[in-house]
């Protein structure tokens, strides 16, 4: 447990910053699973930009890494590209 005012403090934050990141984190995974689980490929590129832009907000906050989010944007690419 945290003794001083600070620590505290620091606890408070981590907890809220925690709760922030795993609900974009979420929305993110959501919009990639809309792509993938698109029936048409009509679908599947409707949706596409709505999950470019989740997973560029997590790189931009670092929620995850910049590389890893140029990763999953390619495979989402593909992905699309290949129905």
């Amino acid at each position: 447990m945290p003794s001083s005012k600070q620590a505290k403090k620091r606890v408070i934050t981590d907890d809220r910053r925690r709760a922030a990141n795993k609900a974009k984190n979420s929305a993110m995974k959501s919009a990639i699973k809309k792509v993938v689980d698109a029936e048409t490929k009509e679908a599947a590129t409707a949706a596409l930009p709505n999950a470019v832009k989740m997973i560029d907000k997590c790189a931009k906050h670092n929620i995850i890494h910049a590389n890893g989010a140029a990763r999953r944007k390619s495979r989402l690419d593909r992905q699309v590209a290949s129905r």
